[in-house]
């Protein structure tokens, strides 16, 4: 059984495509890669920046992995910086192309007009998308579990209380409600569509679960207990058996 194919290196990661389960994981901001055709392979911003939470999910690719190696599931992540095109947001969306965020500016977008953006889009974007899509209609009766983390405390703002965030629609709160409470069941200080909104036209779920009618989560760690191996490793083996049993309660 292929475990990973690296043969698609440039815009995403698969791992363990034939693996059965019905569960898809989803890692949409896994790396904080720049492709050296994207200003030379750096955007203008300090390392310390690209090293933090607006470059990429920090932990999130360690806890898909390990989620999805516990679930028996396959699993896609991005191999590219939100910062050079996030692939979770919608191609119309104003803010795919961030010259801004959290305070730092990001100096290779500030003139990044159409062509540029077409081009990101066509070389990274679409053919992420692309691979979600087709292991998404693998299984006839996926569901699709999106990781993502977020960090303890913006500039300037208070410090976020929750160490896990479930994110869900208004479309579809077939499980979002379940797991939000499967989670505090555990203990866990659990935010429902927090510090998000559970709901963005034309991101990843919204294209790949609402659209088709899968059973959909999105899990939010806070990134500084998925920080290493072990904080990823922990946070895996307690989060599979609760999405498990949140699913065979829900009956689909």
């Amino acid at each position: 059984m292929k475990d990973e194919d690296h043969s698609t290196a440039h815009p995403f990661r698969i791992i363990g495509e034939d693996r059965p389960s019905r569960w898809l994981i989803t890692c949409d901001h896994a790396t904080n890669r720049v492709p050296d055709w994207v200003a030379g392979g750096d955007l203008g911003i300090a390392t310390a920046d690209m090293a933090r939470h607006i470059a990429y999910d920090v932990g999130a690719a360690g806890l898909a992995r390990r989620l999805a190696r516990a679930m028996d599931a396959p699993a896609i992540l991005s191999d590219f910086s939100r910062l050079v095109i996030d692939p979770n947001r919608g191609e119309d969306d104003p803010t795919l192309l961030m010259r801004l965020y959290d305070g730092t500016v990001i100096p290779a977008n500030k003139t990044a007009g159409p062509a540029e953006r077409e081009r990101r889009l066509e070389r990274l974007h679409r053919p992420y998308h692309r691979a979600l899509e087709r292991l998404a209609s693998r299984h006839p009766a996926r569901c699709i579990c999106a990781v993502h983390s977020f960090t303890r405390q913006l500039r300037g703002r208070p410090p976020r209380p929750w160490q896990i965030g479930i994110l869900y629609s208004h479309r579809d709160a077939r499980l979002g409600p379940a797991m939000v409470q499967a989670c505090r069941d555990e203990g866990w200080i659990t935010g429902e569509n927090q510090p998000y909104s559970g709901h963005l036209q034309g991101d990843s779920i919204d294209r790949h679960a609402l659209a088709h009618g899968r059973p959909n989560l999105l899990i939010e760690l806070r990134n500084d207990l998925i920080a290493t191996p072990a904080g990823q490793q922990e946070w895996a083996d307690r989060l599979a058996p609760v999405i498990a049993r949140t699913l065979a309660k829900a009956g689909l």
